[in-house]
């Protein structure tokens, strides 16, 4: 992995030339969109109880960022916070730019109380929805917003143009301190306490105390159709979501769209996002009604995990001219939706399973016939000793720990994996040796009864290294250990397509031969099915060094996260960027 070090005088005009060449010349007709971002506290107030939370701009959720395929987006962060932080980009690319990715001490150290760091969003292939979040802490459960990325100018979207779109951010809420709750979890070894209630559009709905004037409400028109750019921004939980008296047509995931298919319900994972159209057809269907409940359920595929069971609501209300004119017909109470059950996989694996690539001229699928490097990659949380002179609330006394084939990644604290990798082509004396392509032992991974042994894993900081140019085929495998669950695992750095799933335990020699190779979605995150198996395949060419996790926040934080480093190609294109100005410094 050891590779000569740069030339100090290139070193020394790489923070200058930085901007100048973050958008190719071929590219120069780029747009440029800039926003600032000022992470404040802020008191807030839901279900009757005030506190302070952190924010962008004083507003939960954050500010939308708007931009058109292509553009390249520049966002001043101030941290006017009183703790560290760092933005991540999700669902971006950035191509040979992983200065800007954001999850910290993996690409940046993190941007300290009164400093301030600009980030550049370079934009390629992606449009549709997308979104931004905190990737430090458990930060993002108030810090995030939505991305919305339209058409460059003069083209178009491949259905007739919506007469409003509107974003609808799911998330969740704490009455106590977040912070503080992390906190305490990382002390004790045990759980983290779940949420008291889950959020659409940062409200809980009119079902909880002190909630009802303040319920997101979306006005609609009799006639017209609605895009809905739907993101799941929560820490622990998947959602069904449907609106009552209405189906909805799905026409894109992760800002790839998909051949279009209408829905009762969707199912979407933290870390994704989906693209539905809602059609304002009231009259037509001889509804009667004008409110209708929006509402969004968690699915719980592990019975062992204690977790937020509420659901979520807002109000779709028909208007005179969808800006809250009334509407004749009845007002109250609004119809209730029917959504599946909490432990429904088979309804989560119903809607995935017919998620494909659009596949046009426009917006072809590229699926990789060849792969140069195959890896089989277990998931499990697990536990870790118990300290010496350590009370631990995890099971049988341990601390609860998170692993990928069985290392449990433990970020390092004083410097960042990309700045290491940079100066030196060697993150030697950072990381501790590569992560391994297959589980170190192979047993039943979706047995329900595996012996306490196979619980403990440990600690490491391993990565995984790979030329410019390998195509990768990672098969996820869940495993049963401390309870099977479903688990959204997002790269950083490229997105994939999704060639196949299924459930127990893959077999190579059998499950390859139903793949789907002609149009499978293009994600960056993907729901790997409770005791099953997923399998994603992408081009590693996109030069630099991305973390790869589960998007279930406590298992990042126990260490279900590995990262990728991919090596420079040959010619400028084909390698990364120097680091800009500014970096900030552990």
């Amino acid at each position: 992995m050891a590779v000569s070090s740069m030339p100090v005088l290139w070193f020394l005009l790489a923070a200058v030339l930085t901007l100048a060449i973050a958008v190719s010349p071929t590219e120069g007709s780029r747009s440029r969109r800039h926003y600032d971002f000022f992470i404040k506290e802020v008191d807030y107030t839901r279900l009757c109880h005030r506190k302070t939370i952190l924010t962008v701009n004083g507003l939960f959720p954050g500010p939308t960022i708007h931009a058109r395929r292509g553009d390249v987006i520049t966002v001043n962060v101030h941290n006017q916070g009183d703790k560290n932080i760092t933005i991540h980009w999700h669902g971006v690319d950035q191509p040979r730019n992983p200065w800007s990715d954001g999850p910290e001490f993996i690409t940046q150290c993190p941007i300290q109380p009164g400093a301030s760091f600009t980030y550049t969003i370079v934009l390629s292939w992606e449009e549709g929805t997308l979104w931004w979040h905190a990737h430090s802490d458990f930060d993002r459960s108030t810090v995030h917003g939505a991305i919305v990325i339209r058409p460059k100018l003069g083209a178009s979207y491949p259905f007739k143009k919506p007469h409003k779109e509107i974003p609808i951010i799911l998330g969740e809420w704490w009455k106590g301190n977040v912070r503080e709750l992390l906190a305490d979890a990382l002390r004790t070894g045990g759980e983290v306490q779940p949420s008291d209630a889950n959020t659409i559009n940062g409200q809980p709905g009119d079902m909880f105390p002190c909630s009802e004037d303040d319920t997101f409400t979306l006005p609609v028109e009799d006639g017209k159709t609605y895009m809905l750019r739907l993101i799941n921004a929560a820490l622990a939980n998947e959602f069904f979501l449907a609106v009552a008296g209405h189906r909805l047509t799905v026409v894109s995931t992760d800002a790839s769209y998909v051949k279009p298919f209408t829905v009762d319900h969707v199912f979407i994972a933290p870390g994704q996002t989906v693209t539905v159209l809602l059609s304002a057809d009231r009259s037509s269907r001889g509804l009667q009604n004008a409110r209708y409940y929006m509402a969004a359920r968690p699915l719980s595929t592990n019975p062992l995990v204690v977790f937020d069971n509420t659901t979520a609501t807002a109000v779709l209300e028909y208007t005179a001219d969808d800006r809250r004119t009334p509407a004749t017909g009845v007002s109250a109470p609004p119809d209730c939706p029917t959504l599946p059950a909490l432990n429904d996989s088979a309804a989560a694996d119903a809607y995935t399973s017919r998620l494909r690539s659009l596949d046009t001229d426009a917006h072809s699928a590229r699926v990789p016939r060849r792969v140069d490097e195959h890896m089989l990659v277990t998931i499990a949380v697990n536990v870790l000793p118990c300290g010496a002179n350590q009370t631990c609330r995890g099971p049988k006394g341990n601390r609860l720990a998170a692993s990928l084939n069985n290392v449990s990644f433990e970020a390092p604290r004083h410097v960042d994996i990309l700045g290491a990798y940079y100066r030196w082509r060697s993150a030697g004396g950072v990381v501790v040796g590569d992560f391994p392509s297959d589980p170190p032992v192979v047993f039943n991974f979706t047995d329900g009864d595996l012996p306490p042994e196979l619980w403990v894993t440990k600690r490491g900081t391993k990565v995984k290294v790979l030329e410019y140019g390998t195509v990768v085929e990672v098969v996820f495998q869940d495993t049963a250990i401390l309870g099977a669950e479903s688990h959204p695992i997002h790269l950083h750095g490229h997105s994939f397509y999704v060639v196949g799933t299924g459930s127990g335990n893959f077999d190579k020699h059998r499950d390859p031969d139903g793949y789907n190779l002609v149009d499978p979605p293009y994600q960056n995150t993907v729901a790997v099915p409770n005791g099953g198996w997923s399998a994603i395949r992408f081009r590693a060419i996109n030069p630099g060094v991305w973390f790869m996790h589960c998007h279930f926040e406590r298992h990042m934080v126990w260490g279900m996260d590995t990262v990728f480093i991919v090596k420079d190609g040959h010619g400028t294109e084909a390698k990364m960027m120097p680091p800009p100005p500014g970096m900030p410094r552990c």
